[in-house]
């Protein structure tokens, strides 16, 4: 009795997170095609990379410059022209140009020939993305058009035009369909239709960055999509550092029916991961089978253009290939986030900048502190990559400490040698927390520095008084606010010029090589109020805190004294936050940040939320804080915490002109730069806002009255 031949029906498909850099485009290039080969050799026919990975996600204005489509172009032809992508469907980002109109696409070959270029249809373009300014979306669903090959292209793939627009693709055995980062996002996105239509495989292009706590939301929208439709669904994204703010946090993933079967890293030092899965398309078809709402909604949907491919994912003699296995989604905790992330950030910052370290000004405070334990961080991640054979870091750590026999074993060392630390004294400093410094200093290895700027501070107050005939004194000297701040600010501005003096020159006096580029710790609340001093210490090359709160960083802390065993931070966090710029009494610090504030860092970061996240204004943000402050202040109060807040708030706004460019990590930063654009010169007052406010707390304060001569 003759066996019937069994239909192939597994299908191995590979999906990647890329280090890309804005503009890199040989080193885009290299790393594409490193993916590339991986994906091949785990068995995979299809592979996935991230948004725009060809030039990189974050060219911005560059995206005007026809340098920019030129270059892509000319990346597309080398990977059309390569061995290593031969026999593998190869889905690649880049920026197209189409009959004058500037798409973010996808282009999808196979051995050397265009098989379709797919264009984004929703565009992301809020908080930090702006691609309204550079693209515009494909608004023509299931259409396309001709788009005509440029010469150089013509000439590889003996292809005049190639189908451009909305349209799947048709292989001997499955069909695949494209969704591009933002799309799984809209209410309506393309693979629900496309899942009604018989598509089986969904593969998501991104360029997603890392936000605290949000890693869920990727992970629960792709699981959904495959819950509701059945399906395979791929999502590869960017990671790392691409020139700006954000980190890219990886997380590719292969989901299948509602389970996931692969997960990437979220926060890594390799530049290229490739994730592989072996599924069958019969167990898509099952899933689909008994979902009868499913059928009755297919039986209606209107049909996607096919582009047919004489290709096949899966092969005959499949019997007896392994399949994938589903896996729980493993997360990682805050502080865990706030320990990888932001390192990671700094690594992509170092070793491309070709700088040989870091200096930081070491306060003895929360802040400061968190900032050396990232580079402590960073250091142990870079000896564990070592460890486990990362040739690429290796060879980025001996650059960048300028020693081609290094192999880095002992994080302390390391940190030794890549992270110099300066306690800045001065007559207000309290013995404490040089004491403190130094002991964290000397557990996590950084050449430490101390220092005194007294002398500093009095020739620049003394070629004042000697221009001027006065002399300021400090509040509890008998001066006056103006004169209090001004003696504050000096202090604290000497500290950025010493700063980047010794930064510039320290390595050179110790006989190396380079220089250091200076880190910021001036954390997310202090910026929204403005809490710092404008060309302070603040103001320095990069900030990885900025964008992470004080409760937040203080979780961090505790997390590096059990991760990292370091029992120095004990007592930082013990101490009260001080900016220790007025005189000390009795030898103790008599100031205290929340004082000065006249707020606590708990309610700055619901002031914060509230007016980013939830969008309020001081009306808004009064009636708001009457509720879910109802039971611990009066109306009048929570008026008043909500003037203080805007009136202090407005006035520093011009502050946020200047910051450090930062790690973006928290939804409500006040980041002038790109993220939060509003005026930087407002009316302090807001005397309309501020009517409506205390119109309501009369009203209020009346009722209560009345309620109260009812009573009696």
């Amino acid at each position: 009795m003759a066996t019937a031949a069994r239909m192939g029906r597994k299908v191995t498909v590979a999906t990647c997170s890329l280090n890309q850099w804005a503009l890199d485009f040989e080193g885009n290039l290299q790393r594409i095609l490193k993916s590339i080969e991986i994906a091949k050799h785990k068995g995979a026919r299809y592979r996935l990379g991230p948004e725009l990975e060809i030039c990189g996600y974050g060219c911005w204005d560059h995206y005007y410059e026809s340098d920019t489509l030129l270059h892509s172009l000319q990346v597309l032809a080398a990977l059309l022209e390569s061995t290593v992508t031969r026999d593998i469907i190869c889905d690649v980002g880049m920026p197209v140009m189409h009959r004058n109109v500037r798409y973010n696409c996808r282009v999808i070959f196979l051995n050397r020939r265009i098989l379709l270029i797919r264009p984004k249809m929703a565009l992301a373009n809020e908080g930090n993305y702006r691609e309204l300014r550079w693209f515009t979306p494909w608004s023509r669903s299931r259409q396309t058009e001709e788009y005509f090959l440029p010469r150089m292209l013509q000439d590889l793939t003996k292809q005049e035009t190639v189908p451009f627009g909305d349209a799947v693709l048709a292989t001997r055995d499955t069909c695949i369909g494209s969704e591009i980062c933002e799309e799984l996002w809209t209410p309506h996105s393309p693979h629900v239709d496309m899942g009604l239509d018989g598509v089986e495989i969904f593969t998501n292009a991104s360029g997603s960055h890392h936000v605290l706590r949000k890693a869920h939301a990727r992970v629960d929208l792709v699981t959904m999509a495959t819950t509701k439709n059945g399906g395979i669904y791929l999502l590869a994204n960017q990671k790392g550092c691409d020139g700006d703010r954000l980190y890219y946090d990886g997380c590719a993933m292969i989901a299948m029916n509602g389970h996931i079967f692969a997960q990437g890293s979220q926060f890594s030092l390799d530049d290229v991961e490739v994730l592989t899965a072996t599924l069958d398309l019969e167990d898509v078809r099952s899933y689909r089978a008994e979902i009868s709402s499913r059928n009755l909604a297919a039986s209606r949907v209107s049909p996607y253009p096919r582009v047919k491919v004489d290709f096949a994912l899966s092969c005959h003699k499949d019997l007896l290939e392994p399949l994938s296995e589903p896996l729980e989604w493993k997360y990682h905790r805050p502080a865990e986030e706030i320990s990888l992330g932001p390192a990671c950030w700094l690594w992509d910052f170092l070793r491309r900048s070709q700088q040989a370290g870091f200096f930081l000004p070491l306060s003895g405070g929360v802040d400061s502190a968190a900032t050396a334990c990232l580079v402590y961080s960073l250091c142990r991640q870079v000896c564990e990559a070592v460890k486990n054979g990362n040739q690429e870091v290796l060879a980025d750590v001996r650059t960048i400490v300028n020693q081609i026999s290094y192999t880095p074993q002992d994080p302390r060392e390391l940190c030794g040698r890549i992270l110099t630390t300066c306690y800045m004294a001065s007559e207000n400093s309290s013995r404490e927390t040089c004491n403190r410094a130094t002991e964290l200093a000397q557990q996590i290895g950084s050449h430490h520095i101390g220092l005194n700027i007294d002398p500093a501070v009095k020739a620049v107050v003394g070629i004042f008084s000697l221009v001027t005939g006065t002399s300021p004194l400090f509040a509890v000297q008998g001066g006056s606010s103006r004169e209090n701040l001004a003696l504050q600010n000096v202090q604290a501005r000497i500290r950025m010029v010493v700063a980047y003096l010794f930064a510039q020159l320290s390595l050179w006096s110790r006989g190396a090589r380079g220089g250091l580029l200076v880190l910021g710790s001036a954390n997310v609340d202090e910026s929204l109020l403005g809490y710092l001093t404008k060309y302070d210490c603040s103001s320095a090359d990069i900030n990885p805190i900025g964008g992470i709160s004080k409760s937040d960083l203080r979780a961090f802390v505790q997390f590096c004294i059990e991760r990292f065993q370091l029992p120095a931070l004990q007592s930082i966090l013990a101490a009260p936050a001080t900016a220790e710029l007025e005189p000390l009494t009795n030898g103790q610090v008599s100031q205290t940040d929340e004082e000065d504030m006249g707020m606590t860092y708990a309610e700055l970061s619901v002031y914060g939320r509230l007016r980013k996240v939830a969008k309020t204004g001081p009306y808004s943000m009064f009636c708001r804080l009457l509720t879910m402050w109802g039971h611990i202040c009066t109306p009048r109060q929570v008026a008043e915490k909500v003037k203080r807040f805007f009136s202090k708030y407005s006035a520093n706004r011009h502050k946020m002109t200047t910051l450090t460019p930062a790690y973006h990590a928290e939804s409500y930063s006040p980041d002038d730069n790109r993220f939060d654009l509003r005026p930087f010169l407002y009316h302090t007052g807001w005397p309309w806002q501020f009517r409506c406010i205390e119109n309501q707390v009369l009203q209020l304060e009346r009722r209560e009255a009345q309620d109260l001569d009812g009573v009696d």
